[in-house]
């Protein structure tokens, strides 16, 4: 329940109690029917007093005073509270939805999560964790109450919609996450981005049904990933080879063992270009290990042997100590690799 209603609730269960209190009140004192002594309250809290109905008996006078004094008094303080939070209520409704617009204009290169249920929460938390920018698109009232919550840009609407996806930049953002519960809405939101700005990365949920995910990928999905699917591999994985699988989450997942699993883009600018990995002197100097080499149009190199030749636009993953990362992203000048379909899925 929220503070507002709570409140009102208050608020109105003190009135009651008045004109309970007031009606059982001048039935006992003054011998009124229920009819009666509830007009009688009523006429007396209001202050209307049309002079058809007086006590008689000085207690009954006495009440009609402590009502007066009371009831009036509570009721005025009623209406206020009530006109204030309307006012309140509307005020804030009009500059958050002015801050909301403001927050949405300033993007650039960023996320759109289309739908913030279980998976989409979940993506959420990340991108705010790695402080990567993101708008959250949902049409649930109450999942709206809890991404404005947690201080996330959200905007209201269908995703699927052309104007709800160039409300939130789409024309900017670097990469579309359609998480939303049915695959022929996530099939419709890649039609409608990928309608929009071609070159955008969309990653698609599927339920894992049969045909879903070449529905997506026809509908322009870069990537199309299952829960589901793959809950189930590593849940296995988890059972078949436990030290493996607490490596990795370790190492993506938490900081106790003072290690990072990440990606690194090698530009043009960067030192190592056109160097092999033992000329990087990348293990010497920084104490990192490149456990792979994504190169464009020839897939995933693994263990790349000490004569391996970087060169620019490969994409290397990487183990070491987040500080050691860091300072070898400085010097490279290189910033991470940000297109979805070059991540690596560790399972």
């Amino acid at each position: 329940m929220s503070e507002v209603t709570k409140k009102v609730t208050l608020l109105f269960s003190g009135f009651t109690f008045i004109l309970t209190g007031g009606t059982l009140g001048y039935m006992y004192l003054e011998g009124y029917p229920f009819t009666d002594a509830l007009y009688l309250t009523i006429i007396t809290v209001a202050t209307v007093g049309y002079g058809d109905m007086v006590p008689h008996h000085p207690a009954g006078k006495l009440l009609t005073v402590v009502l007066v004094l009371v009831g009036v008094s509570f009721v005025m303080y009623m209406f206020t509270k009530i006109v204030e939070a309307m006012v309140e209520g509307g005020l804030r409704e009009i500059l958050g939805k002015r801050q909301m617009i403001k927050q949405l204009n300033r993007l650039d290169n960023h996320y759109i999560i289309c739908g913030h249920g279980r998976i989409g929460s979940v993506i959420c938390q990340v991108l705010q964790e790695s402080n990567k920018p993101f708008v959250v698109i949902e049409k649930n009232p109450d999942e709206i109450q809890k991404i404005l919550s947690k201080e996330y840009v959200v905007l209201e609407g269908e995703a699927s919609q052309d104007d709800t996806l160039q409300k939130a930049g789409i024309e900017r953002a670097l990469a579309l996450i359609a998480v939303v519960s049915s695959d022929a809405d996530n099939v419709f939101i890649t039609l409608t981005a990928k309608g929009i700005n071609p070159k955008i990365v969309v990653l698609a949920r599927s339920s894992g049904a049969t045909g879903a995910e070449t529905k997506l990928r026809r509908a322009g999905a870069d990537k199309v990933i299952s829960p589901y699917f793959i809950g189930g591999r590593r849940m296995a994985q988890a059972m078949l080879r436990p030290n493996v699988t607490d490596f990795i989450d370790l190492a993506i997942y938490t900081r106790d063992m003072g290690l990072r699993l990440d990606e690194m883009l090698v530009t043009e600018n960067a030192f190592i270009n056109g160097k092999t990995l033992i000329e990087s002197n990348l293990r010497q100097k920084y104490n990192i290990i490149v456990i792979a080499i994504k190169r464009t149009g020839e897939g995933m190199s693994f263990n790349p042997t000490s004569d391996s030749i970087l060169l620019a636009g490969d994409v290397l993953i990487v183990l070491g100590r987040p500080d050691q990362i860091s300072a070898l992203e400085k010097e490279m000048k290189i910033v991470s690799c940000e297109k979805l379909t070059d991540r690596v899925e560790i399972e």
